[in-house]
């Protein structure tokens, strides 16, 4: 099993922690989606990351198919069964994921026009979705223990890929969210690994 990712990807770190967690044994393949790799393109049409292809050669892709795909393989490793707590899950990755589209939203505002082609207003609006999810994951964080789920792996991607972009920019006033990856460090002692 194989999956392509990049090491600043969000979306890449949570599957691939996801994996690990679950007991998957799957490649790591370093992929530059700049250079539309043939074997992205062609297990996956959107040519994104991550990508997962099993052994049999069937591509997984979108970041929560692929964490799904994790679930049933290892007979429900990251969303709990009960329908009420895996709503909750889901949730929360959703929210992790949705803070993460924002966060890529201004880095490519930035990163890709010329300065006089940014537009704040754009950018404003998506740090405005950021600063509220965040505030909102300070003030409801999950429970954290020996048994992780497939939020715990998407709020931890999530703060890695913050940190990475917005060093210095996010933590004031949420002291608990701060303060939460070391915690998730104790039981996920791999976190270390998952980073650019």
């Amino acid at each position: 099993m194989k999956i392509l990712y990049s090491p600043a990807s969000p979306y890449s770190n949570k599957v691939r922690m996801g994996a690990r967690y679950a007991g998957i044994k799957a490649e790591s393949v370093l992929t530059d989606t700049n250079a539309n790799p043939p074997e992205l393109i062609s297990n996956n049409p959107l040519g994104k990351i991550p990508t997962l292809i099993t052994p049999e050669g069937k591509a997984i892709y979108d970041s929560r198919a692929i964490m799904h795909f994790i679930d049933r393989e290892t007979r429900g490793k990251l969303y709990p069964r009960n329908a009420e707590k895996r709503t909750e899950v889901e949730m929360l990755e959703a929210l992790c994921d949705g803070i993460c589209d924002s966060l890529l939203a201004i880095v490519y505002e930035m990163r890709f026009h010329p300065p006089e082609k940014i537009h704040q207003p754009w950018i404003d609006k998506q740090w405005e979705k950021v600063v509220r999810g965040l505030d909102y994951l300070n003030a409801n964080l999950p429970k954290t223990g020996t048994k992780l789920h497939a939020g715990h792996f998407a709020l931890a991607a999530m703060l890695r890929y913050i940190e990475l972009r917005f060093a210095g920019e996010w933590q004031k006033g949420r002291p608990k969210l701060k303060n939460w990856p070391q915690k998730f460090e104790k039981f996920f002692p791999d976190y270390a690994q998952f980073k650019a």
